[in-house]
């Protein structure tokens, strides 16, 4: 009878964590300048939005309601470690989108390698290496196959042309596809576009024709690669923070919380006065901005509530790492106008991305229950929802 209940709460999930990437570029692009998106006013925002929903909904919850489990310093110190992993991994994001990198490609790159590197922290912490099976490796393999198809038929636009009308209409042609913009103030060429509508169209489509100088390509994927190991870590260490407080999940969620806060405001508002950035605070970019840390955050609430309402970790993050890729590339296509510019081999990378990432999460070698000799003395890993960790950010 719960299962409609665990449905909506994955449904939630993979619709947030889909939407955070190209939520939060255009949080990036609104509050820079014209083609230097900002880092740390974004960064700060996330950090901002994440005390809310996971600081001050968790302290809520523990004061009217309660929950078991209990505060203890070992399970305070790795739910703050989880917290600081996800705070570096929404950083590497936006590293990701600072050089130019594209949510397109990012973020199915990032759903479909976190899982893997999910799977070999847990595998690591409980020793289960020579339970892995061929199948299990079949499927990193595959993630790793889709992972290089998505970075090399990513979409580009090799030829753009800006052709100014009599009409007062701006047309932006690339790769031979027209696509037509209201232009209200004259003849104007890409590069001198600073008007926040125009501009956030402009730049997307210039980022396309330009093509990314050796450091930019390295920079994006050690961005990349940082959020997968960063936000692949996180769900076994806060499991193991978890376990530490007697199974709570608002208590490490909390401190989680508090670690965004530390990492990604307290931090940057000490680094902006010495690395002051192009762009300054708006409205409209602190607001999506605002709104991309929240679907992260939410996303991530919406995990412990599957789990919560009877869910298994078997087929939950499946369900929302194949899920989400799916979401954000119809929301960032949609938003740039660029769905032609995507090939048939992209969308054949990214489904190997996808089912690799599924088969390493099914497959992945699970470690056995140890039994204890004392019986009032409760199993580590006791609970069904609570023997695989919380792959989330």
């Amino acid at each position: 009878m719960r299962f409609p209940l665990v449905l909506a709460a994955i449904v939630l999930t993979f619709f947030c964590w889909g939407a955070y990437g190209p939520v939060l570029h255009l949080g990036q692009v609104g509050l820079g300048a014209p083609m230097q998106p900002s880092s740390l006013r974004p960064f700060i925002c996330v950090g901002m939005a994440y005390f809310l929903i996971a600081v001050v909904v968790p302290i809520m919850i523990l004061r009217t309601k309660g929950e078991k489990g209990l505060w203890t310093l070992s399970g305070l110190i790795w739910s703050l470690a989880a917290g600081a992993a996800g705070a570096i991994g929404a950083l590497g994001i936006i590293l990701a989108f600072k050089f130019r990198g594209s949510p397109v490609y990012v973020m199915p790159l990032v759903f479909g390698c976190a899982p893997v590197a999910n799977t070999f922290v847990t595998m690591a912490m409980a020793r289960t290496f020579k339970e892995a099976s061929a199948i299990f490796y079949l499927g990193v393999l595959i993630v790793a196959l889709g992972a290089a198809g998505v970075m090399w038929f990513k979409p580009t636009a090799k030829n753009i042309e800006v052709i100014n009308h009599s009409d007062g209409k701006l047309t932006i042609v690339y790769d031979d596809v027209a696509h037509a913009h209201k232009n209200e103030w004259g003849p104007i060429t890409l590069q001198e576009l600073e008007t926040k509508e125009e501009f956030a169209t402009a730049f997307k489509l210039w980022k396309r024709s330009q093509p990314l100088e050796p450091f930019q390509k390295l920079m994006v994927g050690l961005s990349i690669a940082l959020t997968a190991v960063c936000w692949g870590a996180y769900g076994p260490i806060l499991h193991k923070g978890q376990m530490k407080m007697a199974g709570s999940r608002m208590r490490p969620f909390l401190c989680v919380g508090l670690s965004y806060f530390a990492i990604a405001v307290v931090v940057p508002l000490i680094l902006m006065p010495g690395f002051p950035e192009p762009g300054g605070w708006n409205f409209s970019g602190t607001l999506w901005s605002l709104a991309g840390g929240a679907v992260g955050a939410v996303g991530a609430l919406g995990i412990i509530m599957a789990f919560n309402f009877g869910g298994k970790p078997i087929f939950v993050m499946p369900l929302v790492f194949g899920c989400a890729p799916v979401v954000n590339t119809v929301i960032t296509v949609s938003e740039e106008g660029t769905a032609l510019l995507l090939s048939s081999w992209f969308y054949a990378s990214l489904v190997l991305v996808i089912c690799g990432a599924v088969t390493v999460l099914v497959f992945a070698p699970k470690a056995p229950h140890k039994p204890t000799g004392d019986p009032k003395k409760p199993m580590p890993d006791q609970g069904g929802d609570r023997k695989q960790p919380l792959p989330t950010h």
